[in-house]
């Protein structure tokens, strides 16, 4: 069981799934649902000052590799147009709205990653990605046990 709960907090902070995959795996696999949102939601959380870290030191080393740049600058690029005209037009709300949609290509990595290339004020970029977390983990949760029942 704690192995379970493991597995959804990896998922959680894993790029491939964030919490979208790690709420539904863990209600699936019979964990109590209020504690794997909680551990979900918090794990996602926890990935914005990580991302901003990275971003701020690490980022910058690693720009000296051709590979690394390349790669980069792929997912900047991407960043910027999935969120681009949201945030220029819409600052901070625009922030929630596109890291809350459950949909994949956005969440907190994303937003993580728009607010570092449209020099965001960190607190208030940190604000709205756990507001649009907060609000996907939900939709995702609920969704998720509303289907759970349905198929009961």
């Amino acid at each position: 069981m704690i192995q379970d709960y493991i597995i959804a907090f990896l998922w959680s902070i894993s790029p491939f799934g964030e919490a979208k995959v790690g709420i539904p795996y863990g209600l699936l696999n019979g964990l109590d649902k209020y504690l794997v949102f909680v551990i979900c939601f918090a794990a996602n959380v926890f990935v914005f000052p990580l991302m901003f870290f990275f971003l701020e030191k690490i980022n910058k080393y690693l720009l000296r590799m051709h590979f690394y740049k390349k790669s980069a600058l792929y997912v900047a690029r991407k960043a910027k147009v999935g969120s681009g005209d949201k945030i220029k037009k819409y600052g901070f709300w625009g922030l929630i709205f596109f890291v809350m949609l459950p949909i994949p290509g956005t969440g907190v990595y994303a937003g993580s990653i728009a607010s570092y290339l449209f020099k965001m004020e960190k607190k208030r970029a940190f604000v709205a990605n756990t507001i649009g977390i907060f609000i996907s983990s939900v939709i995702v949760w609920a969704t998720t046990i509303l289907t759970m029942k349905g198929v009961n």
